[in-house]
């Protein structure tokens, strides 16, 4: 039996812009299946290509060998072939339509068909899918009744039909799927490039029908429909540039079209190969035991691997930087078979090992710099090595004082220290011994302004990321037991009241006696020990204090603060080591007082020298705080008291007063290590007293400030955010019925109420029964707890709160 063979060579000639020809040959194996006309062999069977014998350089292929032939000679033979059996076909094509042979079928398109039962037709079920089906009734004056492929009967509008298969009539819908089938094995792409050649030299357009008799030979409702499918999908060779009704309209693309848009292609079938290796690469490490997955630097080694991996970091903490990494992330998580959200990119760069289990997606989305460049760190220790003490020749040697350094336990950067004595007179002496920074740094340096730009030491329960290279920091400027020290010494006397008496700032040397933690420092308050009679004149100092500013109007707002501190935090499950601190404790009241009454003296400094300072100021709240004493002393009061306070404000030419502190002025002075606003009033202070002109005046000081707030608030951003996912995750892993007690702050809204965990630090919400009141104590338990999904309400001391979603409590009914 006769085969119908498409082509043997395919042969794709475009000419350039210099009429150079060039011939592409492409090989094709065709099965019977190709035959539509197996049972009339001498029916039409499609192209038959007869091949003149070539005696000199003739084209063989036996035994998988390849010779070569004259490339002219063929394509002149093949050329002429294909005109004899086009003019045959247009002969052909013109009696079946009953038209002359030189008129074209597509004359005739604006005859369109009408629907009527038993047609099979295509329809666009909605904008991803097409369908076959069956046409069976009419459904009002325009819709039809359709039988689909899968049996499904619907009625559908004329505009939804895209192609009606012409000779077919009372087709039976069962019969759909195996039609489909036979259509599929047809569907050949390369054979459009054989007619494109040859519609593009004549300048032509065909109908899906025109296009079957092309390729296949014929005009059968399988090969119109194969021609169809084949036009309707191709995106190189031919674009639609007419539809009537049921029927479309293609011409051929341009040479130049067909070029561009075959590299396109090219170029997006290598991506689609690249991102199918790069899917296979992160199946690989998600299949992998944590401790063999490929270490983070790895995935950034190649530059196409790279650019996929940063795509889905951005991705996943919503900062994409253009549409392109998007679209990256987009194909990725497809190609992984996960939905295009946010926390899928999170769970997959977990799932690798690129992202550790507790990342701070924070940090990362906020873009902290979390390291120092070479050039800082380079400067920072040249600083340390090379640089002389400006004012050593006025320091004034305290050295024979004993000073107490109380800081937190894991406190990295120790930038203040006490001492006190009783005068003869009975008043007490405090020194407020300030590391002096400004030994090292000075205005405009380079290691200042990366100070300056970070604004801030930033206090995680994972690490602590310091405002100074970290050498600088510890090294140089910290303040280090049984060693001297270089400070800046601010020294009170107090009156029997509590009131500053007097007051003096000087550079000095000092050698710090005890480092203490709070608990140490509250243990020796309690042990009341005659050798510590130093620490016992410190808290008698904090006492007078308290009293002074509370006869002042100020407001307590002591409160309980948690404080947590993870060890191994990239491990799955690390430790997690958490403090509650009373604010009310001894050794945190005492240290709290000293630091506001030093705040006190430096703005009354500045005023009387007329020196510009960051001085900070609130104004007085019309609190009656009378109205509150029904409510417990200690946080349920401070809870309440803190919703009336206003905000803080900054004045730079003369101290403002600092109303909930009840004293005449404020500067923040004592962590010029930590705090850059610290670090300004040091300039200004150091320069003074060296009687040099002031580096800043109160414009710049402004200017400044309004820099450092902005990365101030970005930087309590993060520390809340880290603090609250620690606190919840802390949560995760309490036992399920382990009850908490809690201090019931506020009524949000009906019974639910804002809750104080005691033992945690943290508050919450939950539903509590009828009959409870604002300061009441009850018992919780935890229902639920997701870190991830933590939810923010700012308060006016950065105080935030759980909701039911993220940390939710259920009230224990006893």
């Amino acid at each position: 039996m006769s085969m119908a063979v498409r082509a043997i060579n395919t042969c794709s000639i475009s000419r350039s812009s210099s009429s150079s020809t060039t011939l592409r040959c492409r090989l094709y194996h065709f099965s019977q299946n190709h035959c539509h006309h197996h049972q009339n062999p001498n029916k039409n069977l499609g192209f038959r290509f007869r091949f003149p014998v070539f005696r000199s350089r003739e084209l063989l292929i036996s035994h998988g060998v390849y010779r070569s032939c004259s490339v002219h000679s063929l394509m002149d033979s093949v050329l002429e072939e294909l005109a004899e059996i086009r003019a045959r076909k247009r002969i052909r094509a013109a009696t079946k339509v009953g038209i002359a042979s030189g008129e074209l079928l597509i004359d005739k398109i604006g005859k369109q068909r009408v629907l009527r039962k038993g047609l099979l037709l295509e329809f666009r079920k909605d904008s991803e899918r097409l369908l076959l089906a069956v046409a069976q009734k009419p459904d009002g004056k325009k819709n039809w009744m359709v039988t689909d492929q899968n049996g499904v009967t619907s009625s559908i509008k004329p505009q939804q039909v895209t192609y009606i298969i012409p000779g077919v009539e009372n087709f039976n819908y069962e019969e759909i799927s195996r039609f489909i089938q036979k259509a599929e094995s047809n569907l050949d792409p390369t054979l459009l490039e054989y007619a494109w050649m040859e519609l593009l030299e004549k300048q032509k357009s065909v109908t899906a029908e025109e296009m079957a008799e092309i390729i296949y030979g014929g005009e059968e409702p399988l090969d119109s429909y194969s021609a169809h499918v084949l036009l309707s999908k191709d995106e190189i060779y031919f674009s639609m540039v007419e539809v009537k009704g049921s029927r479309s309209v293609y011409g051929p693309r341009s040479s130049e079209q067909v070029e561009e848009l075959l590299r396109r292609k090219e170029v997006k079938e290598a991506a689609e190969k690249e991102l199918q290796e790069f899917a296979q690469l992160l199946k690989s490490a998600k299949a992998m035991p944590s401790s063999a997955k490929p270490h983070k630097e790895s995935w950034t080694l190649e530059e196409k691997n790279r650019q996929k991996i940063e795509a889905l970091e951005a991705y996943a903490i919503d900062a994409c930087k253009n549409d392109d990494q998007k679209k990256i992330a987009g194909t990725i998580l497809k190609a992984m078979g996960l939905p295009k959200l946010s926390s899928s990119a999170l769970k997959l760069l977990i799932s690798i090992g690129y992202f550790p289990v507790h990342i701070d997606l924070d940090l990362l989305k906020l873009n902290v710099r979390t390291k120092y460049s070479d050039d800082i760190i380079s400067s920072a220790e040249d600083l340390l090595s090379n640089s002389a003490d400006p004012d050593e020749t006025d320091r004034i040697d305290l050295t024979h004082l004993k000073v107490y350094a109380i800081d937190v336990d894991e406190a990295d950067e120790l930038d203040d220290a006490l001492s006190a004595r009783r005068l003869q007179d009975g008043r007490i002496q405090v020194w407020i011994h300030v590391a002096d920074a400004t030994r090292f740094v000075q205005p405009g340096s380079k290691v200042d302004r990366e100070a300056l730009r970070r604004a801030t030491s930033i206090f995680l329960p994972t690490a602590t990321i310091p405002m100074f290279p970290e050498k600088l920091a510890m090294e140089g400027m910290s303040l280090k037991q049984g060693k001297r020290c270089n400070a800046v010494t601010v020294s009170v006397i107090l009156r029997h009241d509590g009131s500053i008496a007097e007051f003096n700032i000087e550079n000095s040397v000092i050698k710090p006696t005890y480092m203490l933690t709070y608990e140490s420092a509250t243990e020796l308050l309690h042990l009341n020990l005659e050798e510590e009679s130093e620490l016992k004149l410190l808290s008698e100092v904090a006492s007078l204090r308290l009293q002074w500013r509370r006869e002042q109007g100020a407001i307590d707002t002591c409160s309980i603060e948690p404080r947590i501190k993870v060890v191994n935090p990239d491990d799955p499950e690390p430790i997690i080591n958490l403090y509650v601190e009373n604010q009310a404790d001894p050794a945190m009241r005492l240290v709290s007082e000293i630091m506001i009454m030093c705040g006190e003296a430096v703005a009354t400094f500045g005023s009387l020298n007329n020196i510009p300072l960051p001085y900070r100021g609130q104004p007085q709240s019309n609190i009656d705080t009378s109205a509150f004493d029904h409510l417990p002393e200690g946080p349920v009061r401070s809870a309440a008291l803190i919703k009336c306070m206003r905000a803080a404000e900054m004045e730079f030419r003369k101290p403002a007063r600092h109303g909930i502190l009840g004293v005449p002025g404020y500067v923040q002075f004592t962590s010029p290590i930590r705090r850059y606003m610290d670090l300004l009033a040091h300039y200004q202070i150091k320069a003074f007293l060296r009687e040099d002109p002031l580096p800043f005046s109160a414009g710049q000081l402004e200017g400044m400030a309004s820099l450092i707030n902005m990365h101030i608030k970005v930087a309590r951003r993060l520390q809340n955010s880290s603090l609250r996912y620690w606190l919840v995750e802390y949560m995760r892993r309490q036992p399920k019925q382990k009850k908490f007690r809690a201090l019931i702050l506020k009524f949000i809204k009906d019974r639910i109420a804002g809750l104080l965990l005691v033992e945690v630090g943290m508050q919450a919400s939950a539903v509590v029964s009828i009959g409870k009141q604002i300061g009441d104590e009850i018992e919780v338990r935890v229902e639920e707890a997701h870190p991830r999904l933590v939810y923010v309400f700012p308060t006016a001391h950065s105080k935030w709160l759980l909701r039911n979603l993220n940390c939710s409590l259920q009230h224990w009914q006893h």
